[in-house]
């Protein structure tokens, strides 16, 4: 290899590109893993970076490293999360061991390195930036963290924002009354706004649903080290981690209170991600009664317009699509099969770990990141921007045959499917056809088939 140097770990001696902050065991991971070219999320090692740094302060704190030391890492670990180019030094391909152990060696290696360059210290990879921890607690407290970050300041933000945003557009289209439809087959009418309002409840309570997952996000492993016996960690070293992490990032975290589950299981990740599985079926729900409401414009419902953002064909010419909608139920499909993965990664704790951890971390931050700027743009570039074309809604709304279900009271149903099926095969609006076959006085059709008062 050309540009290189001499490194060496436990195995033996091997080159390493001269510029890389990385040691040995990042590059033997380099030389192994050539399976998907995937790094790690830039999420997670921003938390695994955060976390050592808490790490660092908690062993100072606690005595169990010198000042100078931990102050050395503090500061690598400060520089490295300013840095625009923090990513090609964590260049470890997700599908690697499964512990995580490559990630978390990559990580104590390019600290360690940047500490002892920017110090007089000798800083140790092993020795001092992963004192009192292993790969096996380490990772999985990433996961949390990193999870636990992205649901609270990106996710709940941004499912609040749609449901802001849903809501004041129900309210800007109270006025208008539309044909409901089950099976896709017309049915009683509805008003716009109480559809939306269906929507708007789907995410509330989504929302609520992630909201109660979060004290288990934020239950932390760190503590457990190998197999969840604390061997090697100071006792009080995980109440002192989750005190200072808590300070450094304005969330929440505590120790777990058996550490054998964290480290054998990833049963909180599998929870969290079968919930967003369910914001993504939310999602998708939205987005395909957009992409109907908005089909045609002649040939379909036409009910709405949708803001139009780019042409939609390379050969037809003023063709206009739905690509919000669209995009956003690719995003779903894709958290959907994300949620799959992490069922069968969390599978895989056998005895005291479970070993598809960077699998699990991948998907999890993949469907936070996707399902935030899917809602995001749903609400901004979608909802809040279409337009409604009364004149469909008019026109289909009072041939609707289905109102005569307001007459069942009066006529009995029977009699009112006799008008139904008349108005259906001669294309008569329902309240003509009712008036030749009954008693009823055309103001009483009037008052009984009005489709406001049959919303109410």
């Amino acid at each position: 290899m050309a540009n290189t140097r001499i490194e060496s770990d436990s195995m033996g001696e091997l080159e390493v590109p001269s510029d890389a902050l990385y040691g040995a065991q990042t590059q033997r991971a380099i030389n192994n893993f050539s399976v998907s070219g995937q790094q790690m999320p830039g999420a997670f090692i921003h938390a695994l970076l955060r976390v050592k740094k808490a790490a660092a302060t908690a062993n100072a704190n606690l005595g169990k490293l010198e000042k100078h030391i931990a102050d050395a890492i503090i500061s690598a670990c400060d520089s490295l999360l300013a840095d625009s180019k923090l990513m090609q030094h964590f260049p470890v391909d997700v599908y690697q061991t499964g512990s995580g152990t490559s990630t978390n060696m990559n990580a104590n290696e390019v600290i360690a390195n940047v500490a002892s360059r920017d110090s007089a210290c000798d800083i140790h990879p092993n020795d001092h930036v992963n004192f009192g921890q292993s790969s096996n607690d380490i990772i999985p407290t990433t996961i949390h963290v990193s999870a636990a970050i992205a649901l609270e300041k990106k996710l709940l933000p941004a499912l609040v924002h749609l449901t802001d945003t849903i809501g004041e557009k129900a309210e800007s289209v109270s006025k208008f009354c539309k044909t409901g439809r089950t099976h896709l087959m017309d049915a009683m009418p509805v008003r716009m706004d109480q559809s939306l309002s269906g929507w708007q409840a789907q995410i509330i309570q989504q929302t609520n649903t992630l909201e109660g997952l979060q004290p288990a996000l934020q239950t932390l492993a760190l503590g457990g080290t190998a197999v969840g016996t604390g061997i090697n960690a100071d006792p009080a070293f995980a109440d002192e981690f989750n005190k200072v992490l808590s300070n450094q990032l304005g969330i929440s975290f505590h120790p777990g209170a058996n550490f054998f589950a964290l480290i054998a299981s990833q049963d909180t990740a599998v929870t969290l991600s079968g919930a967003l599985k369910s914001v993504a079926v939310s999602l998708m729900k939205i987005a395909n009664d957009l992409r109907w409401m908005n089909s045609g414009p002649l040939a379909g419902l036409g009910e709405i317009a949708l803001p139009e953002l780019q042409p939609g064909s390379s050969i037809m010419p003023g063709k206009v699509n739905p690509v919000i909608p669209e995009a956003v139920a690719m995003a779903a499909a894709q958290v959907i099969g994300n949620d799959t993965a992490i069922t069968v990664g969390g599978q895989s704790g056998n005895f005291e770990l479970n070993v598809m951890l960077p699998l699990i971390a991948h998907n999890l931050l993949s469907s936070l990141h996707l399902l935030t700027n899917s809602a995001q743009l749903l609400a901004d570039k979608a909802i809040r921007g279409f337009s409604v074309n009364q004149e469909n809604l008019q026109k289909a709304l009072h041939k609707n045959p289905i109102l005569v279900t307001a007459l069942n009271p009066v006529i009995g149903y029977s009699k009112a499917a006799e008008i139904a099926k008349r108005a259906y095969k001669e294309q008569r609006p329902v309240i003509d056809v009712a008036e030749e076959m009954t008693q009823l006085s055309r103001e009483e059709l009037q008052e009984l088939l009005d489709p406001i008062k049959l919303t109410r």
